[in-house]
């Protein structure tokens, strides 16, 4: 097995000197170097080795309890005890006040190290700005803490059986009950629906309090136990099977009744709740990075050691020097960095206030952040030969958990359906014009020529989509234009900083062909498009 390292040289490199997180007010490069590398220290020592032994045992239900893999929860007690859950939360609140580009940086490393566990812990951040920006003081004051402490885990409760993407089929109701809600309903696919880490679950809901249609949702927060420490009436019904992440409980959960409070105003759940979706879609497009990094690492680390055939010169080689081979890891490099530049220029923007521009990146950036981690991981399997079929090397592992990305927090085609439907028509187009206007500001720049092809071939495609009367056909195509037409951006930036990396000989190889190829196909998806 290779031991995971994180990949802390080229995410400080995409998050300063590429998507110039300079931008945020009261950013500190080298405080999130030193914070990268402690959390790097700690993942890897520590978070790391959970992963083959999670993947292996997997979760149970005992008794109406979810049991979690061997050494999660005295893992987990270390991350809590160092502070991590709270390094968004305000100061106030006992948090450390972070900025959300501070969380990216340890994300990616924790779902590198393991996602399932980051699975578990990674919907905190969310809910507390949830709850800073649709809770009332009291609500903050009592919840915030326990989240931050690490006392409390959280849960995002949307989908039932008979709605998945289609929230206006939610069924799950809530009612009123003297001075408390209660709710009554089933919820499925929830993400640490239970665990044994924690010593409560705040689960967020999503329930219907009023007509048919997303206007009659509103959001609750549902805790695992009652003020006087008994538990909730939340009860555990399943942990589903899955191709991966054996160690994240994906659970179906019964409401039978249960004791909650409303966030916010009635009806305005689905709002609230986009807040929490929002936060998620950026770290799923991280976690997506950080398999294509894990797949990276692991396949340069293998072909660098395994001698197979001969060069031209009739001497044994290791396979890195094979054109194949070498064709391959640059791909696989190539779809990590990319990726993660994509995910931090659009977290950039969402934390520079740009949100004309946020609102269309940051699907964008799930969509290839997840693409690039699945390609990736099939690339490194592929690279290894049948080493990477077998387990030892854990690259099945990877593709396995790597795979669901694509489909949580919003499938990718439906993501590309809303890009060719909705952001381009809706308040006047103002989400397709702000990303024209990036492309025209990137083109603009020096080396820039891949960006200003694409920006043209973008620009006559949207009018083609614009002109559809059901642009659905051809939002998949569409949707991979845009993507490479955003890619050429990010790598035209890489390639002009290329000598602010440690390695500026990689980046500026890899820039190029980036470069070379980003018309053929962009060019290529146009065509499709018609």
């Amino acid at each position: 097995m290779i031991p995971f390292r994180a990949p802390l040289e080229d995410i400080h490199f995409t998050l300063n000197d590429v998507a110039e997180a300079g931008r945020i007010p009261g950013w500190d490069a080298d405080l999130a170097r030193e914070m990268g590398a402690h959390f790097a220290s700690f993942a890897e020592a520590e978070i790391a080795p959970l992963d083959a032994v999670g993947d292996r045992e997997g979760c149970r239900l005992e008794n109406g309890r979810v049991r979690m893999p061997t050494g999660f929860a005295e893992v987990y007690r270390h991350y809590a005890e160092q502070g991590w859950p709270g390094l968004t939360a305000p100061a106030d609140f006992g948090g450390q006040g972070m900025g959300a580009a501070m969380l990216a940086v340890t994300s990616e490393i924790f779902s590198g190290a393991c996602h399932s566990l980051q699975m578990v812990t990674g919907l905190v951040p969310g809910a507390i700005r949830t709850l800073l920006n649709f809770g009332t003081p009291e609500q903050q004051a009592k919840v915030i803490p326990q989240l931050v402490s690490g006392e409390w885990l959280s849960t995002m409760c949307l989908t039932e059986p008979g709605a998945g993407s289609d929230l206006s089929r939610i069924r799950c109701r809530a009612e009123r009950s003297g001075e408390v809600w209660r709710i009554t309903g089933e919820k499925i696919f929830i993400s640490g629906g239970d665990q044994d880490m924690s010593e409560g679950i705040l689960h967020l809901v999503l329930a219907r309090t009023g007509g048919e249609g997303t206007r009659g949702l509103s959001l609750f927060l549902c805790p695992s136990h009652r003020t006087d420490g008994t538990r909730n009436a939340v009860t555990v019904t399943r942990i589903e099977e899955k191709m991966g992440l054996h160690a994240s409980p994906t659970c179906g959960l019964t409401f039978e009744g249960a004791d909650a409070e409303i966030v916010g105003e009635p009806g305005a759940g689905l709002m609230a709740m986009f807040t929490m979706m929002n936060h998620a879609r950026l770290d799923v497009a991280l976690q997506g990075v950080a398999h294509a990094a894990r797949a990276c690492n692991v396949g340069r680390t293998y072909a660098a050691e395994r001698v197979q055939g001969r060069g031209p010169d009739g001497a044994e080689v290791t396979i890195d020097r094979h054109g194949d081979v070498r064709r391959m890891l640059d791909e696989i490099d190539s779809l990590a960095l990319g990726a993660r530049g994509v995910a931090h220029v659009a977290l950039v923007e969402v934390e520079a206030g740009e949100s004309a521009l946020a609102d269309l990146l940051t699907p964008l950036a799930k969509l290839i952040g997840t693409e690039a981690g699945i390609r990736a991981a099939e690339m490194g399997m592929q690279v290894l030969g049948g080493y990477g079929y077998l387990s030892e090397y854990r690259l099945e592992q990877t593709y396995r958990d790597a795979r669901i990305t694509a489909i949580y927090e919003g499938a990718n085609g439906i993501h590309a359906g809303t890009l060719a439907g909705r952001m381009l028509r809706h308040d006047g187009g103002r989400c397709g014009d702000a990303f024209a206007g990036f492309l025209g500001r990137e083109a603009a720049k020096g080396n820039a020529e891949a960006v200003a092809h694409c920006r043209d071939l973008w620009l006559a495609a949207r009018d083609r989509v614009l002109a559809a009367k059901d642009p659905g056909p051809i939002a998949h195509d569409f949707a991979k234009l845009t993507a490479e037409a955003m890619l050429a951006a990010v790598w035209a930036r890489i390639g002009r900083a290329a000598d602010r990396h440690p390695d500026p000989e990689r980046i500026a190889r890899l820039a190029r062909e980036a470069a070379r190829r980003a018309p053929i196909l962009a060019r290529a998806s146009a065509e499709l498009i018609g």
